[in-house]
């Protein structure tokens, strides 16, 4: 009889233990979880619902409080927020995966054998390539159309430089855009020799090329998002700000997400068009779980390695040389007045230090009766030191750490050793700033985040050059990088709230890597793979 009652005691006890139990969708158990909180705080455990954290601490308490329809042991894996790409082109890693791949080439020589070898396969109509950098060649210079218009005379060729800002193009793309050697050009530079131009378009005159290309179609488009989205899970990423997108990319992506085709979060930065901008302004913030829409991007100059950056003094390796503002300083003026009276974010691609300063003092200016308004300098890359004070009134720093390790071989020669001591200063921007955002810029640089934190902590490139570091005291600690990827990004968004770090009641984004990121040593790094990925509890990757 004892017996029985003491069995069915613990029966009971079972039973209330039970019944006490929250049923919750996940729980992730023996885990090395940096939470990215307040604290910085670590746990062992969490349990996700509805695609939100419902609680994080330790193994016995998550699994004491909670049973799940699917338990996921990590196995000691060292579990972060989802990675936040605060500056990149999503569409644009997409559409590349549809054209000529020619980062790496290391001649004008390579880059003929690959689009010749493209287009033998592919037998295209236009052909479009990405990703060559003439520094990265023995002959440093500018190459020119020549050999393109002998071996493709009627087809247009149109290849982009890594950074975005030139364009080689041959003589058949040339005459659709109606470019001479008397076109005059205001924002940019189009490239002569002898009095012709050499198919070298810098920024400004892009526009013309662009105008005359017809648009990827839908199909084309979609799978653009499909193959991006793919290589981005691949990594880590979780959410994507793209910088610089039309109306019409911006709803197709909304209409994928919520038809659960696209499972991407993405923060959307409005193209600097006259009529995209004034529809979005005119509509306020556009808000769901995967997309933010609030921000305008505006390019303020052009690219450091093409030498159209807009710099105070000339450049040192060009006398007279200035490079040039993309968007002259009246419209960035008038833009940021015309934002500021709305809900919108400015966000500004600014390289050179003249460019720097121009975008803070707009930015200054309309903002001196608003508050907390977020407005990011986009790359910050070059500025006088008279002007750091600028972010210390709420201005964010939006920078991407390999620029600093991809152009720190001729950074100086553009330069000078004293002007040069004023780029790419992460840890000053920080520590007057506050906070500091992190990206990519893919795809002018490689996707790959892990790059991102070994470049923000090593200053080094992935040969482990140079020793010590390039500007080593400007390097952010681990901790700092890890925010700038995450809760930092997050809140440069104004999602701080939602995303950014493991806690409860935020969106389940969260990612398993083979090491520990805050603890292997810094050479291992690069290397680093994901395991897992997963958006709001989904598992993605």
């Amino acid at each position: 009889m004892k017996k029985t009652l003491l069995s069915l005691l613990v029966l009971t006890l079972i039973l209330h233990s039970c019944r006490k139990k929250e049923p919750v969708d996940t729980v992730v158990v023996n885990a090395n979880v940096y939470t990215v909180n307040g604290a910085f705080a670590k746990a062992e455990a969490f349990a996700v619902k509805d695609g939100r954290f419902v609680a994080v601490g330790s193994e016995e308490e998550i699994t004491r409080k909670f049973t799940a329809g699917e338990i996921v042991d990590a196995n000691g894996k060292t579990i972060v927020p989802g990675f936040i790409d605060a500056h990149c082109h999503f569409y644009g890693l997409g559409l590349n995966q549809q054209r000529v791949d020619l980062r790496g080439t290391v001649s004008f020589d390579e880059i003929v054998q690959k689009v010749t070898a493209f287009q033998e396969e592919k037998q295209q109509n236009i052909i479009l390539g990405s990703g060559w950098d003439q520094n990265d060649w023995e002959v440093k210079t500018f190459p020119d159309k020549e050999k393109l218009d002998e071996l493709f005379p009627d087809i247009p060729v149109v290849l982009e430089r890594i950074d975005g800002h030139a364009y080689l193009v041959n003589q058949k793309v040339l005459d659709m855009a109606g470019i001479t050697g008397e076109t005059v050009t205001n924002n940019g530079e189009i490239v002569l020799k002898d009095g012709e131009p050499t198919g070298i378009l810098v920024d400004g005159p892009m526009a013309g090329v662009d105008s005359v290309l017809p648009p990827p179609d839908r199909k084309t488009q979609i799978q653009a998002l499909a193959d991006a989205e793919e290589i981005c899970f691949g990594y880590g990423l979780t959410t994507v700000n793209d910088a610089g997108l039309s109306r019409e990319i911006i709803e197709l992506i909304d209409s994928l997400q919520r038809m659960d085709a696209m499972d991407m979060r993405v923060y959307a930065m409005v193209s600097n068009t006259k009529e995209d901008v004034n529809y979005y302004l005119s509509r306020g913030v556009q808000k769901s779980d995967k997309l933010n829409v609030r921000s305008i991007k505006v390019y303020a100059d052009g690219a450091l390695g093409s030498r159209g950056a807009a710099l105070k003094a000339p450049y040192t390796d060009k006398p007279g040389h200035y490079g040039a503002m993309v968007t002259p300083v009246s419209e960035i003026e008038a833009l940021a007045e015309k934002i500021a009276a709305s809900d919108y974010q400015m966000n500004t691609h600014a390289i050179g230090d003249s460019a720097n300063v121009a975008v803070l003092r707009a930015y200054s200016d309309v903002l001196k009766s608003k508050e907390d308004r977020r407005w990011k300098i986009e790359h910050a890359q070059v500025i006088a030191p008279e002007d750091l004070d600028y972010f210390e009134k709420g201005i964010i720093p939006s920078v991407q750490p390999t620029h600093a390790t991809s152009d720190m071989y001729w950074a100086e020669d553009r330069l000078g050793e004293k002007r040069v001591k004023g780029a790419y200063a992460y840890k000053t921007l920080l520590d007057k700033a506050g906070i500091i955002a992190l990206g990519t810029d893919f795809p002018v640089e490689h996707v790959n985040p892990f790059y991102t934190f070994y470049a923000a902590v090593a200053r080094k490139d992935l040969e482990g050059y140079p020793d010590n570091g390039f500007q080593p005291g400007n390097a952010l600690s681990r901790e700092e990088a890890l925010k700038g990827m995450t809760i930092w990004a997050a809140y440069s968004n104004f999602e701080e709230n939602e995303k950014g770090s493991i806690e409860p009641g935020k969106l389940a984004d969260f990612i398993i890597l083979d090491k520990d990121i805050m603890e292997v040593p810094p050479e291992e790094i690069p290397g680093m793979k994901v395991e897992g990925t997963f958006v709001g509890g989904k598992k993605v990757y």
